[in-house]
């Protein structure tokens, strides 16, 4: 039997998703945990991989077994987890069916605050600047145009292509503007994607790159001499979407979409 696990972690304490040598990934948490729970040894198949400090607010894997889930399983793994991962629902599908490949969207959202406050330092990303955020919108509406993310990759080589179909983009502040978000839905991600995205676009909004500058990056598919990314803890995988499975919207489990009333930024 194939079983997806619906759940949310918490990053800041892993070095990603992935299963690596000497270090602590929430794939290597999870499996340990169901291996003692089910007595048998069970592999993760995750919906995508994270970088390290990096969140899911909602994160797919499956596992194959010949033992039936019951709601008994749904406690005793909450139970046994750490406080930073928690597994939502447990449901039987398709042997067919794949955690990543049969993925259709995925929307990832970006939190930056510009005033410092301790409360947020892990779950969001501080920067002391003051950004022009229609100009940030606007350079993040021109993504709309292309299909081709090369400058934002930052190993672009090991992927298969650096094409993507992004379906939205949009970019909110708090009333006072001093709390920016990001959200952005495709078909699929490069390698750091959304980091090097992010740290472009607030070198649009502060003044230090112009909107052709950033546009001419994505045409001629060529990353900047020094690639920087954006500060992990501000990011969020926050929403699969499946053909065969209905979801609850993102908002639900991410606590930065409900700190603030969100207005949204049109570009300028």
């Amino acid at each position: 039997m194939r079983y997806f696990f619906h759940i949310g972690y918490k990053g800041t304490e892993y070095k990603g998703w992935q299963r690596q040598n000497n270090v602590t990934s929430i794939q290597q948490v999870l499996e340990d945990n169901l291996s003692k729970l089910l007595k048998e040894k069970v592999v993760c198949i995750g919906c995508g991989r994270t970088d390290a400090g990096v969140h899911a607010s909602q994160y797919f894997f499956h596992v194959n077994t010949d033992k039936i889930w019951n709601n008994n399983h749904l406690f005793a793994v909450n139970k046994i987890l750490p406080p930073s991962i928690s597994v939502y629902d447990v449901f039987e599908v398709d042997p067919k069916i794949h955690a990543q490949t049969s993925a259709k969207e995925r929307t990832y959202d970006y939190f930056i605050h510009t005033k410092k406050i301790p409360f947020l330092n892990n779950i969001s990303s501080y920067y002391d600047i003051h950004p022009n955020a229609g100009l940030m919108s606007k350079a993040a509406s021109v993504l709309l145009k292309y299909s081709d993310f090369r400058a934002f990759c930052k190993s672009p080589d090991s992927h298969n292509h650096t094409r993507c179909d992004i379906f939205s983009i949009q970019f909110f502040s708090n009333e006072d503007q001093t709390k920016f978000r990001l959200q952005i839905t495709a078909n699929r991600f490069l390698r750091a994607m959304i980091r090097i995205l992010v740290h472009e676009l607030i070198e649009v909004g502060i003044g230090k790159k112009s909107i052709v500058e950033f546009e001419d990056m994505i045409r001629n598919k060529t990353a900047p001499k020094f690639l920087n990314l954006a500060f992990p803890q501000g990011l969020y995988l926050s929403q699969i979407a499946y053909p065969f499975h209905k979801s609850l919207a993102n908002s639900d489990y991410c606590p930065m979409t409900k700190i603030d009333q969100w207005i949204l930024i049109e570009p300028n």
